[in-house]
């Protein structure tokens, strides 16, 4: 099915939100017969069904299993899992299940730009955003969307002459978009995670590595991680695609990396086997921790691999900041740093931030979302100055210490209420000395106590702040 030949379709929309409200939108503009259903009926989606169904869009609150009659295609938004009833009545009636990206991907017209497309378990954002930033600096026309929370149909409808789209994809848009061929592509990393939505850490790797079907000029893998070189090796690519790795070390041929603290490129050189080219320096990555550097270079290959200059990945890395909550320094009190990290919601991503600091108090927990934290706290032990642990599951963080780092102090804040936060860190403070980082990498959800990662690091800047105010 085309964009063409959406016109009289029935086409069922698998729930609302951030991608399925421009979805339903969309396909009614294009003469569909929409209906969208979703498994809750409160007031929030009662909010959003209203104006859907003044656009003559049928909104079924409350029952997000039965498959509507007739339905000839569903579109489904990324959260809904493989196994949810709706999928499997579609499946028994031969009815196609598509995901918002592979409907973005359908609709694009003769003319559309190409993707560059990134994935990984951690550091998906802020690789889009630094890739958008060099791609700008290079004078292209550009956009980072996708997972990012720009909903990608909207752009590929829009009027405006895009030149190319830095695309973030996550593991639940790859499953449901089996026909994407980007331009070229990234896996990051690599780690458990979703593994509830997937059913195993092969069927997650396995969509992961969709994002590497079909494309033309590069396929680009994280050398320090070996599974997402395996996943290269087994994609389907287009004649002459190359394998292009990055690497924090020296890097060799077909590949990026650091050599005494310049990024340089050892794979869209004239000889690669004999030159290099450096790209920008360390000090030009905001924050330049070790993971960071990471994201910086994997954006630079994938720029690189849409011909952009040397000198536009230094202009574009030099104007990108992060976004919030991702290794930001909120402020120095007494001394110590204090560091809001509380987007590193699993292991990986916590463990790579307490990598970046060499003495750290580190408030930890919340969600573990099935997690265990013994190699964690193994790899981190010997930077803790101690730990003060919140949330929900924070016990198993204990756990963990108290076997591997039997030593460090830790604090235990059996409460949950709004001044939790406020209390973690006079106690990080507490066991801080000069020269030290208070860290909140939580390596777990923040549902226990916030409403998501944004509000639990608005608490612990709020908190910092107070402390800051009181020092003075």
């Amino acid at each position: 099915m085309s964009a063409l030949d959406l016109a009289g379709q029935h086409v069922t929309v698998a729930g609302l939100g951030v991608s399925g409200v421009p979805a339903a939108r969309a396909l009614a503009g294009l003469g569909a017969v929409v209906t969208v259903v979703n498994g809750s009926d409160g007031e929030r989606e009662r909010a959003q069904a209203a104006p859907l169904e003044e656009l003559g869009i049928t909104v079924r609150l409350g029952d997000g299993d039965t498959l509507p009659e007739g339905t000839d295609l569903v579109v489904t938004t990324p959260g809904w899992k493989p196994t949810s009833p709706l999928f499997q009545a579609a499946e028994a009636a031969g009815v196609p299940v598509w995901g918002d990206v592979e409907l973005a991907w359908r609709l694009r017209g003769p003319d559309a730009p190409p993707w560059l497309a990134v994935t990984g378990t951690n550091g998906k954002t802020t690789t889009v955003r630094m890739l958008a930033a060099i791609l700008e600096a290079e004078g292209l026309r550009t956009a980072a969307v996708g997972n990012i929370g720009v909903p990608l149909v909207d752009v590929v409808l829009s009027d405006e002459p895009y030149d190319v789209l830095a695309v973030e994809l996550s593991s639940y848009q790859l499953h449901w978009a089996p026909s994407v061929r980007a331009h070229s592509a990234t896996v990051l990393n690599l780690a458990p995670d979703h593994l509830d939505w997937h059913g195993s850490m092969e069927a997650y790797a396995a969509d992961k590595g969709r994002i590497y079907e079909g494309n033309t000029v590069a396929c680009v893998y994280n050398v320090a991680d070996k599974a997402t070189e395996d996943l290269v090796r087994e994609a389907d690519v287009e004649e002459g695609c190359r394998a292009i790795g990055f690497t924090l070390g020296t890097p060799g041929p077909s590949q990026l990396g650091v050599v005494e603290g310049i990024l340089v490129d050892r794979a869209f050189v004239e000889n690669r086997h004999k030159q290099a080219q450096e790209l920008a320096e360390v000090s030009d990555v905001t924050p330049a921790a070790p993971h960071n550097i990471a994201n910086a270079l994997a954006a630079a290959a994938l720029a690189r691999a849409f011909g952009v200059r040397p000198q536009s990945v230094r202009d574009g890395l030099r104007a990108f900041h992060p976004d919030a909550h991702r290794i930001e320094h909120v402020a120095d009190v007494a001394g110590v740093a204090y560091v809001d990290d509380s987007k590193a919601t699993n292991t990986h991503a916590t463990e790579a931030s307490l990598a970046a600091y060499e003495h750290i108090v580190w408030i930890a927990g919340g969600l573990a979302k099935g997690a265990t934290f013994d190699e964690l706290v193994q790899k981190s032990a010997d930077r803790l100055r101690g730990a003060v642990l919140i949330g929900a599951d924070r016990g198993l963080i204990r756990e963990a210490l108290a076997r591997h780092a039997p030593d460090v102090p830790v604090v235990d804040l059996d409460r949950t209420d709004t001044g939790a936060m406020s209390e973690a860190v006079r106690e990080a403070a507490r066991l801080a000395r000069p020269g030290d980082t208070v860290l909140l990498a939580p390596a777990c959800a923040s549902m226990d106590m916030y409403l998501n990662y944004n509000k639990r690091g608005e608490a612990f800047a709020d908190a910092v702040r107070t402390l800051a105010a009181q020092e003075q």
